[in-house]
């Protein structure tokens, strides 16, 4: 017994004579719980993350976009502007792992579309008669239409990352007045 008295309370290097002697387990155990701890709140946090963002996803699917716009923010992230004086604007971010996308929609003259396209890397010119850039499973998310008989025209505006990817398609019945629809997607 007298051994065992010993080994806990031998002399510390610069401690006292008679104060215990940390264990190594017990440093180990530290070490784990420190590491292990907040890897476990990461890994919990990411897949709560993954599974809400359909939740969220399929939320704003029902409510669709919000009219207004996008904050300078948004405007700055996803690279895009609204024409001055455009009406009928609204927008719609989506975030995930993957990509993050901001949804934009707005009426504008004939003249500030070219000038907004020119602004965006893009040239009149470069719209495609009949194309809409805009696919099916994202035009869903916001509700939006891109069917019937309609002067539908479209481009994108392809990046390399992080700067983002625009997608346009533009409703062109009235050339005077065409009902623009953005998707700007940036990848981390």
């Amino acid at each position: 017994m007298e051994h065992t008295d010993r080994e806990d309370t031998a002399e510390t290097p610069g401690g006292a004579p008679g104060t215990p002697r940390p264990r190594r387990w017990l440093k180990a155990l530290a070490v784990f719980l420190l590491v292990a701890i907040p890897a476990g709140y990461l890994y919990i946090s990411a897949l709560q993350s993954r599974d809400g963002n359909g939740d969220k996803q399929e939320e704003h699917t029902i409510t669709g976009l919000e009219e207004g716009w996008p904050s300078r923010l948004q405007r700055r992230i996803y690279e895009v502007t609204v024409p001055a004086d455009a009406e009928n604007v609204a927008h719609f971010e989506t975030n995930s792992w993957k990509s993050s996308s901001l949804f934009l929609q707005f009426t504008t003259t004939g003249a500030k579309f070219d000038q907004w396209l020119n602004e965006h890397g893009m040239k009149p010119s470069d719209l495609e008669d009949g194309d809409v850039t805009i696919d099916e499973e994202e035009a869903a998310t916001v509700g939006w239409k891109f069917e019937g008989k309609h002067h539908w025209t479209g481009t994108v505006r392809e990046e390399d990352k992080p700067k983002p990817n625009i997608e346009v398609t533009a409703n062109l019945d009235d050339p005077r007045y065409p009902r623009v629809f953005v998707v700007s997607t940036t990848s981390p």
